[in-house]
């Protein structure tokens, strides 16, 4: 997803963004998932079109425009009845976040 953040910083820096902020904003970029990055150069390349307002500070820019992902959570009996496995499929992890039971997890915090 490099060539979208360039895509997105030329638009942002056009817009006011200082070249100083780029590695900066680069970084804060590559903590998004690619579905937030899409979303992220959608809207905003769209608000710009649309003369809405964008914030000059870029990484504040991304973090408006930055949709949430919900993270979704299944127990491992529902899972096991739903796939009849508990080999990870569709997406689903398995975690043990508090030592003593496995769940299954989608998704990002959210």
């Amino acid at each position: 997803m490099d060539d979208l953040f360039n895509q997105l910083w030329a638009l942002l820096y056009d817009h006011g963004a200082s070249a100083k902020k780029e590695e900066g904003t680069r970084r804060h970029w590559a903590t998004l998932s690619p579905q937030q990055q899409r979303h992220v150069f959608t809207t905003i390349s769209r608000k710009l079109q649309e003369d809405k307002f964008v914030q000059y500070d870029p990484i504040r820019a991304i973090k408006e425009n930055t949709p949430l992902l919900r993270q979704q959570t299944m127990s491992f009996d529902a899972y096991y009845d739903k796939y009849h496995t508990t080999l990870e499929r569709d997406g689903w992890h398995k975690v043990n976040p508090t030592g003593q039971k496995v769940i299954y997890v989608k998704g990002g915090p959210g």
